[in-house]
C-alpha cells in the first residue's frame, strides 16, 4: 500500500555546506557509460531494426540514436556480456548474406550476425560515444582476442588489418578499451574460470593484446556480485596476479527491491526504505575493491595505478527469465522501471561522484529494451523514469566531485540500519564556473527542508534546476502514458548571501545548477 504524504505536515530540515576547494577527484566523463549486448531486443528491434518505419537507410532507429544522444553516453561497451564469452567476432564481419546464423547459448537465441563489428562502430560513430570492446576469453583464445586487435587497430599490410580493409574500413578504428572477458566466476557463464586461472588468461591476453597495440587499455574481470561465495578473494586473486599487465578493474551490481537474498524472491517483502538507501551498500562496494587494488598496487611493488570500472549498473529484478526459446530478438529481460528505481539510480550516479577517484568508467546495463531507459516497438519508443537522472548528471556532472558536508535527519531501515534521509554529491567545473548539486530525498512520506550553502566563493546566479517526484514509488512511463513520470523544470529558488532554501519533496531527486566566475 503507497502511504500519501500529509501536505500538512511540517517538513523535516536538513542543510548541505560546499567548498569549492573542498574535493574528492576528478569526475571521468566515461562515468556516463552504456552497454549494448547482444542480448534480448537490445540490438535487433532496439539499435537496429531495419523493419521500422523509423529507421534511416542503415537500419538504425533515428529516435533510438536522438535518444541515446540526449544521454550523452561518454563509452559503450559491447558485445557483451554473457554473450562474448561464446561470440566468434568473425561471424559478424563480410556481406551480410554470407554470415551464419548461429545458437547463442547465454540466452538461448539465434543469432543472425546481421549487426558485428563494423555496424557497431558505425552506430558508435554515430553516437559520438567511445567503444569499449570486450574480447571472448570464455571458449575464446588469447590468439582470438589478439586478432580482434590486429582486425580493428592496426593499420593495413597484415592479415587482419587488411581484412577490414577489404570488408570497407581501410583506416583502424583505433579503439582504446578493451574488456578482459566478462563474469568469468559466474557457473552460469562460458568457459567457467576459477580466479587463478582467469587471473592467468587475462595476463597472458592482456601481454599479447598490447603488443599487437601498446596503445590499449585493458579492463580485468572482477567478482560478478558482492553476493558471490568468491567475493572479494577472488578481487585480490585477479588484481594481485594480473597487475602489470591492467588498466581498470570491473564490478558489476544489480540493485532490486526486494533484494534477492534466495533464489525465490516472490517470497521475499518489498522494503522500499532499504532499497532507496541502497547507494551505502555501493559505497562499500566500491571501498572494497578500492583497498584491493591498494594491496595489490603494494604486493606487486608497482607505481602505476588501477582504476575501477563499474561495468554493469543498475536495478534489475523483475523480469529475471533468460531463455530466449531458441527465437531471434526475444523479448526477455524488458524490465519496467518506476520512480523509486529512478531514485535508487540518481544515488547510484551520487556514488559514483563520490567515488570519483577511484571510479573511472561506468556503463549502465543496458541501453534499449533489456533492463534499459529505452523502450521500442516497431511503431513508437518511450523514455522510462531511469533515462531522466541519467541525463542530469551525463549534462552537468563535470570537472571535479565536491565533498558536501550534509546535515540531515535519519530513519531507520530494515538492511542498512539508521540512514540520512538525504543523499547527496556535488560537481564544480573551474573552466565554465559551473556548478551543479544533485539531491535525493528517500522520506516516502516527509518533505526536506534544505539550506544549501557555499563556504567559500558563492555563486553569482542559480542558473537551472529540475526535479522528478510522486506520491506513488510504484508509478512509470509506458507507450500509452510516457510522461506520467519525468523530470520537470522548477522555478529557480532565490540566492541570497551565498545561500539556497527549498523544499524537497518525499520521494524526489532534485539538480540544481550554479554559475561562478571561471577561474
Amino acid at each position: 500500500m503507497t502511504t500519501i504524504p500529509d501536505p500538512q505536515s511540517a517538513p523535516l530540515r536538513a542543510s548541505v555546506s560546499l567548498h569549492t576547494g573542498r574535493t574528492l577527484g576528478e569526475i571521468s566523463p566515461l562515468l556516463f557509460g552504456g552497454f549494448a549486448e547482444h542480448m534480448g531486443r537490445c540490438i535487433y528491434e532496439g539499435i537496429y531494426d531495419p523493419e521500422s518505419p523509423l529507421s534511416d537507410e542503415r537500419g538504425l532507429r533515428r529516435d533510438v540514436m536522438a535518444a541515446l544522444k540526449d544521454l550523452n553516453f561518454r563509452i559503450m561497451r559491447y558485445p557483451g556480456g554473457n554473450f562474448v564469452s561464446g561470440y566468434r567476432w568473425t561471424d559478424g564481419i563480410g556481406p551480410r548474406a554470407e554470415r551464419p546464423r548461429r545458437r547463442a547459448l547465454a540466452w538461448r537465441s539465434i543469432e543472425t550476425n546481421q549487426f558485428g563489428p563494423h555496424e557497431f562502430m558505425e552506430f558508435a560513430e554515430e553516437l559520438g560515444t567511445e567503444p569499449m570492446w570486450a574480447v571472448n576469453l570464455g571458449t575464446g583464445t588469447i590468439q582470438e582476442a589478439a586478432d580482434l586487435v590486429e582486425y580493428m587497430n592496426l593499420p593495413t599490410g597484415t592479415l587482419y588489418s587488411d581484412l577490414r580493409a577489404k570488408n570497407g574500413r581501410t583506416e583502424p578504428y583505433g579503439i582504446k578499451y578493451w574488456c578482459l572477458g566478462n563474469e568469468m566466476d559466474g557457473p552460469w557463464q562460458i568457459g567457467q574460470m576459477d580466479a587463478h586461472a582467469y587471473a592467468e588468461k587475462a595476463l597472458q591476453a592482456a601481454k599479447l593484446m598490447r603488443w599487437m597495440d601498446p596503445n590499449i587499455q585493458t579492463i580485468a574481470c572482477g567478482s560478478s556480485a558482492t553476493a558471490m561465495p568468491g567475493y572479494p578473494d577472488w578481487d585480490l586473486t585477479v588484481l594481485s596476479h594480473a597487475y602489470n599487465q591492467i588498466d581498470y578493474f570491473s564490478m558489476h551490481h544489480y540493485a532490486a527491491n526486494p533484494y534477492p537474498t534466495v533464489s525465490n524472491t516472490e517470497d521475499l517483502a518489498r522494503d522500499t526504505d532499504s532499497f532507496l538507501a541502497s547507494s551505502l551498500h555501493f559505497d562499500e562496494h566500491a571501498d572494497t575493491l578500492a583497498a584491493a587494488i591498494r594491496v595489490a598496487k603494494a604486493k606487486n611493488r608497482s607505481k602505476k595505478d588501477v582504476y575501477l570500472c563499474w561495468d554493469e549498473w543498475n536495478v534489475w529484478y523483475r523480469a529475471k527469465a533468460g531463455d530466449g526459446g531458441w527465437s531471434e530478438a526475444p523479448h526477455i529481460l524488458e524490465e519496467e522501471y518506476n520512480l523509486e528505481d529512478a531514485l535508487v539510480v540518481a544515488t547510484w550516479l551520487n556514488t559514483f561522484l563520490r567515488k570519483a577517484d577511484v571510479v573511472k568508467i561506468a556503463c549502465i546495463a543496458q541501453i534499449v529494451n533489456v533492463i534499459a531507459p529505452i523502450m521500442t516497438r516497431r511503431d513508437a519508443m518511450f523514455r522510462q523514469t531511469i533515462f531522466y537522472p541519467l541525463a542530469l548528471y551525463s549534462r552537468h556532472a563535470r570537472g571535479v566531485s565536491l565533498d558536501p558536508l550534509v546535515r540531515s535527519p535519519r530513519h531507520a531501515t530494515a538492511r542498512y540500519g539508521d540512514v540520512k534521509l538525504l543523499d547527496v554529491s556535488a560537481s564544480f567545473d573551474e573552466a565554465t564556473g559551473e556548478g551543479a548539486t544533485f539531491l535525493v530525498n528517500r522520506s516516502q512520506t516527509q518533505a526536506l527542508h534544505v539550506t544549501l550553502g557555499w563556504e567559500d566563493e558563492a555563486p553569482q546566479a542559480l542558473t537551472g534546476a529540475w526535479q522528478m517526484s510522486g506520491g506513488d514509488p510504484l508509478a512509470g512511463n509506458s507507450f500509452g502514458d510516457p510522461d506520467a513520470v519525468t523530470a520537470q523544470p522548477l522555478t529557480l529558488p532565490t540566492l541570497d548571501g551565498g545561500r539556497v532554501s527549498l523544499t524537497l519533496p518525499p520521494l524526489s531527486f532534485t539538480t540544481l545548477l550554479s554559475g561562478h566566475v571561471p577561474r
